[in-house]
């Protein structure tokens, strides 16, 4: 065979590399074709299937209100007795009862209600929520505050959690009132509403939570609850009178605390007393904002007479705190006792003066104040 010349080698060797290079080409061009066309092919299934729903699960939190009555419900007791006979009544009348609602304070039978609830009453019995039924053995009452410490021979009680103060509230935050509406077999009935406001001062000695929770008699004595589960204040009363609907009230957390203390320590609520009576401006006692001072009417204390307190004068402030109404007296004595001095910031003879004055007992007791007068009505 005849050699191949050089050139003849590099012509040979660049033509299987052409033809190499054109077959490799036309793989990856036949592999793309095909591709393409299965795109194409998805892409017709997608549009001639029906269309898909996308599902996703929304989260919605669970009511607490369930679990709050379960836990408070064993806190709170029914109670029951033979009522004063009305006219046309005899004390043996079987049908002439009375009940309200009570709540655990302390696991050994302790249990604050409403006074309204248990003055009066006889032959009186306390239900817990098991259904165990027990007598009363010990009474505190203090009238002024609607408020009363009871006693039964009973142990292992669920006390309930109270608020340390209802000023953590907010209108229009959820509460629940638990009681024992209308009828003694209603017991541990719980009503939702919401706070409608704070600090009403409404037939009271204190500042009051409104609130629209449905209160209805026997629902006194009761606790309103927040959705932490803690006692925000005891149900004391509503108003009743046609065209009012869901305007009830509870005793602040503080002011419950407050009372069973003294009650506690001393068997009474050792209340301070300034040693006059006053009037309201007329501003305050239809509720305008005011800075008005209260006028006194009467001097009725040794203590007053004695710091030259005189009828017509003006009272500004005490120890510095502007007071314009009775409850706010009432509220800033909560951290006061009788036997203190305080000054007293007043107006006399049309001077400005600094009276000191010593603080006497309040002996009153308290009916000056009734859960009903008006348009309200106890519950």
């Amino acid at each position: 065979m005849k050699p191949m010349g050089k050139k003849r080698v590099i012509l040979l060797f660049c033509s299987i590399m052409l033809l190499s290079g054109a077959a490799q080409a036309g793989a990856q061009s036949a592999t793309k074709s095909q591709s393409i066309a299965k795109a194409k092919t998805s892409a017709i299934t997608a549009a001639q299937s029906p269309k898909s729903t996308i599902v996703t699960q929304v989260q919605v939190p669970a009511d607490p209100v369930p679990q709050i009555v379960k836990n408070v419900s064993p806190s709170v007791v029914g109670i029951i007795g033979r009522a004063t006979a009305q006219a046309g009544q005899t004390a043996t009348d079987r049908n002439n009862l009375a009940h309200g609602t009570g709540v655990v304070i302390k696991s050994n039978g302790w249990i604050v209600t409403n006074a309204h609830v248990v003055n009066g009453l006889q032959s009186t019995v306390v239900v817990t929520s098991d259904g165990k039924t027990y007598k009363i053995t010990d009474t505190y009452v203090d009238e002024t505050s609607d408020l009363a410490l009871i006693k039964i021979n009973a142990s292992n009680l669920h006390p309930a959690v109270f608020a340390k103060s209802a000023q953590s509230a907010q209108v229009g935050e959820k509460v629940v009132a638990i009681g024992t509406p209308i009828s003694f077999s209603f017991r541990n009935s719980a009503s939702v509403g919401v706070v409608s406001g704070l600090n009403r001062a409404i037939n009271g000695s204190y500042r009051l939570i409104q609130s629209d929770t449905a209160i209805n008699p026997g629902n006194s004595g009761g606790p309103l609850v927040d959705m932490k589960g803690e006692v925000l204040g005891i149900n004391s009363m509503k108003y009743a009178a046609v065209g009012v609907e869901n305007m009830g009230f509870s005793i602040p957390s503080e002011t419950v605390q407050y009372v069973i203390n003294q009650l506690f320590k001393y068997g009474e609520v050792k209340r301070p007393y300034l040693g006059f009576s006053m009037e309201e401006s007329w501003s305050a006692m239809i509720g305008l904002p005011t800075q008005d001072p209260l006028t006194i009417t009467k001097v009725i204390s040794d203590e007053a007479k004695k710091a030259d307190i005189r009828e017509n004068d003006v009272l500004y402030s005490i120890d510095g705190k502007r007071v314009t109404s009775v409850v706010d007296i009432n509220e800033l004595f909560k951290s006061y006792m009788p036997g203190q001095t305080v000054k007293l910031l007043m107006q006399s003879g049309g001077d400005i003066v600094e009276r000191k004055l010593v603080l006497s007992q309040d002996r009153s007791s308290g009916d000056e104040w009734t859960a009903g007068d008006e348009a309200g009505d106890e519950s």
